[in-house]
């Protein structure tokens, strides 16, 4: 128990977001300078309403993720990304904070480092039996994301 504690107090922390969900829309897509791409889009994941034992029906609950991803990912979004789309999204939460009209604010987003098509069943025993979709090539992410 004791190597337990120090390799505990060892590590400082950890930052890292696991989310499965559907897109919201299509990914918004602009080139910065030097022509490094970044993709915005929401994630919505949603929590099974049900029925308690009194009989009292709780609802559906659905957060909406903004998702961040940059370079190559953020060009892979673009040409295999849509709306509706079920995603597993790894990567890591950052606070931005600005100024507008003399008012601070501040949006915390998930900064994707990996990203991956969920597929149905079904839906994967169809791939590659439709001739007008292209082959979704999973994303390697940039170590030099930042």
């Amino acid at each position: 128990m004791h190597d337990f504690y120090i390799n505990l107090t060892i590590m400082s922390s950890v930052n890292k977001v696991i989310l499965v969900g559907n897109v919201g829309s299509d990914p918004e897509v602009r080139y910065l300078d030097r022509g490094v791409a970044i993709a915005n889009f929401n994630l919505a994941t949603t929590e099974r309403g049900y029925t308690m034992q009194n009989g009292n029906q709780v609802p559906d609950r659905t957060e909406w993720h903004p998702i961040v991803l940059w370079r190559n990912l953020a060009e892979w979004a673009e040409k295999f990304v849509r709306k509706g789309m079920k995603l597993y999204v790894e990567g890591k939460l950052q606070t931005r904070t600005w100024e507008k009209d003399g008012q601070v604010r501040r949006k915390t987003e998930i900064i994707a480092e990996n990203v991956q098509i969920v597929y149905r069943p079904d839906e994967y025993r169809n791939l590659g039996k439709e001739e007008e979709t292209p082959a979704e090539p999973q994303p390697q992410l940039d170590e030099n994301i930042f």
